[in-house]
């Protein structure tokens, strides 16, 4: 429970940030301006991610967790204290946004690697399952909390509020008490094949350790071809359920509030998918039924883009939520379980890096294929990305036939 309630805090803290900076960012210059001040801290995410999973591999993950959080709680109460003494313009924002860009790009791969440091692996369903409903309760209390904060004093304040948040998570880690885990070969494993000593970071130059992890990854017979299913499933569903969804909402005439009952929908059924897996704890053929739930999920994805009425349209969110959630609790589970322990970080890394590295640098281009085309041609292209997704998991043996442990 502590480390539930550090990543609450922490998912929090980044909520009220994003809506802090976004607010500062409008505030002080013109639209452009603001857009590339808040999506600065994509670049180094991007780029430093791979990086971040062997630092994470190196050094451990809770030490890199903990690190990070101090260094945003640093720099959030530093942003404060300075806007709260001067207005130093878009520059001191956008070094922030390239700070915590860089911290994201070594906290992300780590806290993806922890869950098997705190847990038995017949319990890593049920912590990813928690996992998502405590990134769905920052994500959705973070925003009023940030807006809170701003409408009572500014975003000076809400800068403070994240500060705060990020302090409260680290007495939480640190109080935390780690179980040893195994060395060897973890399962799907070949003895000599995937696992090999000199691709484990015990000395050596940060590139072999990075090496050895994607030789690693591509000589796995499940986690190989399970990142490439997760990179297509993350550029497929990235832009319609974000510019995407904004441009729909904007062309359909359903205006803020619109994007906020369709964001509700789709955070309602994630979390009813994480809820039911963190009651359950396991699903069985958790392969094919993450194939089929991928499948199901574009075409409720190529579906939105048609249905005209803000209620229907919530409604197909909902059932976005409760199929990308349950796969994607799916996904993180059969990572954690399948990849060897000195390769946790590492293979974190690359899971993470379509959804929070690649996809958001392509929003841009989704925007303007709407302009274009319109939503309906790009939400199906979308579609089809993630249906070729599911197909794949189901076409390859070895990821149709995944388990999670008993």
């Amino acid at each position: 429970m502590r480390w539930l309630g550090a990543y609450t805090a922490s998912t929090l803290g980044d909520s009220v940030y994003y809506l802090a900076l976004s607010w500062a960012a409008v505030s002080s210059g013109s639209p452009a301006q603001a857009g590339l001040v808040v999506t600065v801290s994509a670049v180094p995410r991007a780029l430093l991610m791979l990086v971040g999973g062997v630092v994470a591999d190196r050094l451990g993950p809770l030490r890199v967790v903990i690190v990070s959080d101090a260094v945003r709680c640093l720099s959030t109460l530093g942003l404060a204290a300075v806007l709260f003494l001067a207005s130093p313009g878009l520059w001191v924002l956008a070094a922030v946004g390239l700070v915590f860009g860089t911290v994201d790009a070594l906290f992300l791969p780590a806290v993806g690697a922890l869950p098997p440091r705190i847990a038995e692996r017949d319990q890593l369903a049920r912590v990813q399952g928690m996992r998502g409903i405590s990134y769905r309760m920052g994500s959705v209390l973070g925003s009023p909390l940030g807006g809170l904060a701003v409408a009572t004093g500014g975003s000076k304040t809400a800068f403070a509020v994240a500060g705060v948040l990020f302090a409260l998570s680290l007495p939480l880690l640190c109080a935390l008490k780690l179980r040893p885990l195994p060395g060897g070969e973890g399962p799907g494993t070949a003895p000599g094949e995937e696992a090999r000593e000199e691709d484990a970071p015990r000395g050596g130059g940060a590139l072999r350790d990075l090496t050895g992890g994607l030789r690693y990854l591509r000589g796995h017979r499940v986690l190989g071809p399970l990142m490439i299913v997760i990179l297509l499933a993350d550029l497929g569903f990235v832009g319609p359920l974000n510019i995407g969804l904004a441009i729909l909402s904007d062309q359909r005439g359903w205006g803020a509030a619109g994007i906020g009952w369709v964001l509700f929908g789709f955070g309602a059924g994630a979390g009813a998918a994480s809820l039911l897996l963190t009651v359950r704890g396991r699903v069985p053929r958790a392969g094919a039924v993450m194939g089929w739930s991928m499948i199901l999920g574009a075409v409720a994805i190529g579906t939105l883009a048609f249905v005209p009425q803000l209620y229907a349209a919530a409604l197909v969110a909902f059932s976005i939520g409760l199929l990308a959630g349950l796969n994607g609790v799916l996904c993180g589970s059969l990572v954690q379980t399948e990849a060897d322990p000195a390769f946790l970080g590492r293979v974190s890394a690359v899971s993470s890096l379509g959804s929070l590295g690649i996809a958001p640098l392509g929003l841009p281009l989704t925007g303007a294929a709407i302009g274009l085309w319109g939503p309906g041609p790009v939400f199906v292209v979308s579609a089809s990305v993630c249906v070729v997704s599911g197909a794949l998991t189901l076409l390859i043996p070895a990821l149709r036939r995944a388990e999670l442990p008993k």
